[in-house]
């Protein structure tokens, strides 16, 4: 009979855990109401009082004790909550067996929304990858046709007017050539510099911290500001991870030394733990006030540049303010998104 029962009183146990407050409540004031009257049958008629103010204390206590314990997971509710708001979706709701069935179900509802919330995200994490893998793979295409075809038509055609202006004796034709020299030369700049700034070949042929530099290079040449690179990595980042972080680094750049008129910027990278890669740009320039920035038409390139790391689940902050210089700071994750969630 003992195999027979065990499993009878665990089907109790767990039947009397996950039913309502209210039962709990009920059952437990009957328990205590009962079995106070029968002592008080049993006790003489002197100890009635002593045993009437036993059982409330009794009942007091234990009821609160019973509200105490299912109300319980109210706190954990909320703590998920605060966790959420703050951008923790990894956080879920821990379950117990001693809370109330409606509040256990609360709980259960809210996980299932975070779960759902999750694989969304990381689909979305996918997607992206892919829009920005196919954007830079147009780019790509379009400043291989610019250095490839035009830039070397431009330059063969350089050949040719330098060649006839040193044929051609000094008069009114040999300064017409050596004014289309000129302008042809300059175009020939102006072409390679474009097929850079469209898609960098050194960042896929070298890898982000080689185009890094590259960029900084440029930058102080055509400038004149004290640009640096200083990078920790150890292995390769993700293709969509070193194109947003080489555009966020060249649009960081570019409003420095357009607007904050500063003679030194630092560059850094650092990615070693292989869970998320940090990108900084600072510079001592003239600062700005962010908020005002971003409320007014200048403030799209701030824009611009959160959306481009939104997309990879990443966080830009900038801090600067006026006279203080400005810190770009982009920081994204580098776990790998499932294939299996991805597909899903």
């Amino acid at each position: 009979m003992v195999p027979a029962t065990a499993p009878a009183r665990h089907g109790w146990r767990r039947a009397l855990l996950e039913a309502p407050l209210l039962r709990k409540l009920v059952l437990a004031d009957l328990v205590i109401n009962v079995s106070a009257f029968f002592v008080m049958r049993e006790a003489r008629q002197a100890w009635a009082n002593e045993i009437m103010l036993a059982s409330l204390m009794v009942t007091l206590v234990l009821n609160a004790l019973l509200v105490y314990w299912a109300l319980l997971p109210l706190r954990a509710l909320e703590a998920t909550a605060r966790r959420v708001s703050a951008g923790d979706l990894a956080a879920r709701v821990p379950l117990s067996l001693t809370a109330d069935r409606d509040l256990t179900r609360i709980g259960v509802t809210l996980n299932t929304l975070l779960d759902g919330v999750t694989a969304d995200r990381l689909r979305m994490r996918a997607l992206a990858a892919q829009v920005i893998s196919a954007g830079d793979q147009e780019r790509a295409h379009i400043a291989r046709e610019l250095h490839d075809s035009t830039a070397q038509q431009l330059s063969a055609l350089e050949m040719l007017v330098t060649s006839s202006v040193r044929e051609v004796p000094a008069g009114a034709l040999h300064e017409r050539l050596a004014v289309m020299r000129e302008i042809v030369v300059e175009s020939l700049a102006e072409v390679r510099t474009l097929s850079h700034n469209v898609h960098p070949r050194v960042l896929d042929d070298l890898g982000l911290v080689a185009a890094l530099e590259f960029l900084a290079r440029r930058t102080r040449e055509q400038s004149g500001v004290e640009t640096r690179v200083v990078s920790d990595v150890r292995g390769t980042l993700p293709p969509p991870v070193a194109s947003v972080f080489y555009r966020v680094a060249q649009e960081a750049l570019r409003n420095a030394v357009r607007h904050g008129a500063p003679s030194d910027v630092r560059i850094g990278l650092v990615a070693t733990d292989g869970a998320s890669a940090l990108l900084e740009v600072t510079d001592d320039g003239e600062g700005f006030d962010v908020e005002a920035a971003e409320r007014s038409r200048e403030g799209m390139g701030l824009f611009v540049m959160r959306e481009r790391v939104a997309l990879i689940d990443g966080r830009l902050e900038v801090e600067s303010r006026p006279g203080q210089g400005t810190t770009v700071r982009a920081r994204v994750p580098l776990a790998p998104v499932p294939a299996a969630e991805v597909g899903a």
